[in-house]
């Protein structure tokens, strides 16, 4: 089933294999625009039925990581419209992912005081200016607590993302509430201890999230919306939240009537528990749309989802990185070149080494005497 067409809500695609979203920080300075490179190597690996472009900043306050490419300046518009054409040429489509990354910053990244669902910081580290000069790992600082004018600013924030990644050419928008980021923040217990409608109860915890996805569909239609998610997953957090399973399940109900593209979920990364099958059964009871799932997939098991109907697309990540080509490694059983320390090495920063070097496979062939 990999290799079959879908099509879904005003999405087609020429097979279920969908590149993940990755950060690369390989933009153009000064204003983390898109560039000529960007667009090279995405249009490497449009042999995908879709990409997922890496996490984009909506706004300055947005960002968490230095170098990622925004979507809120005309020269972010026009960058990404190099990208979007060399991916169309190609005969993939394209999704960017909207990005706020909340209480997981750093002041020199965002030029102001990160903000989240309450003032807590957990201990964390993002890519960011070092004091001596050069970029790399930095621990976050300490957020404060969005007003309410915050997260309706927020909220317009992401519609505008949308409508410029439209016009910059993209088939949609994902929008990412998963791994610890802004929305991730507000749908759990330890997080979030506000005492306004945006605190509290599930439904509460889940509504600017919900709002925001309405917000996102009202203004460019639903079938061009998906969101990510991790209730498996607690990459930012000290600890596994008891509801976030049941707050999501939640959540799928009040965006069912979205008909967004499709629901994301990010499983087995940083540290996770395992996905038990029980849950996927109840995510395909409440939600009937096309679902996605990510989280180290092999060839194999990325078949059984799709086999026993959990999920209608299957996401890799780290294997596009060293296998540009590699929808075509699957069709032919061809080995696949290994993720290893200097692959993981060059995915922050750097030129073209590490990001568009990685030769395509060139099966040996046998000459006839």
């Amino acid at each position: 089933m990999l290799f079959e067409t879908f099509n879904g809500y005003g999405l087609s695609l020429r097979n279920r294999i969908v590149m993940a979203p990755m950060t690369r920080s390989r933009t153009t300075q000064p204003g983390d625009v898109p560039n000529e490179m960007m667009a090279t190597y995405y249009q490497q690996r449009a042999d995908a039925g879709l990409i997922i472009t890496e996490g984009t900043p909506i706004s300055p306050v947005a960002r968490g990581y230095s170098l990622t490419p925004g979507i809120y300046t005309q020269a972010h518009i026009d960058g990404w419209r190099k990208v979007t054409q060399a991916v169309h040429d190609a005969g993939s489509k394209i999704f960017i992912q909207l990005w706020h990354v909340g209480r997981r910053s750093h002041h020199d990244i965002a030029g102001e005081q990160p903000v989240s669902a309450s003032a807590i910081k957990e201990p964390d580290q993002v890519f960011g200016p070092l004091p001596e000069g050069g970029f790399g790992m930095v621990e976050t600082s300490e957020p404060r607590a969005m007003t309410r004018e915050d997260i309706e600013q927020t909220i317009d924030d992401f519609v505008l993302a949308a409508e410029n990644a439209m016009a910059a050419g993209f088939d949609g928008v994902e929008i990412h509430a998963a791994h610890g980021y802004l929305f991730d923040q507000f749908l759990r217990i330890a997080s979030n201890q506000r005492t306004d409608e945006y605190g509290g109860s599930q439904d509460n915890r889940m509504r600017f999230l919900v709002n925001t996805l309405q917000a996102v569909s009202d203004a460019i239609g639903g079938q061009h919306v998906a969101v990510r998610v991790s209730p498996h997953v607690y990459e930012g957090f000290g600890d596994d939240d008891p509801e976030i399973a049941d707050v999501i399940l939640n959540a799928l109900e009040k965006m069912a009537p979205m008909n967004l593209a499709y629901v994301h979920f990010s499983e087995n990364i940083s540290r996770y528990t395992d996905v038990p099958e029980s849950y996927r059964q109840q995510v395909r009871a409440v939600y009937p749309n096309p679902v996605m799932v990510a989280g180290k997939l092999s060839k194999e098991s990325a078949q059984q989802l799709l086999l026993k109907q959990y999920a209608d697309l299957v996401a890799f990540g780290t294997p596009f990185v060293t296998n540009p080509d590699l929808v075509a490694r699957f069709r032919y059983s061809w080995p696949l070149a290994e993720f290893d320390a200097d692959a993981r090495l060059s995915l922050y920063g750097g030129g073209a080494e590490g990001y568009i070097d990685y030769p395509r496979y060139q099966p040996a062939v046998c000459n006839a005497e």
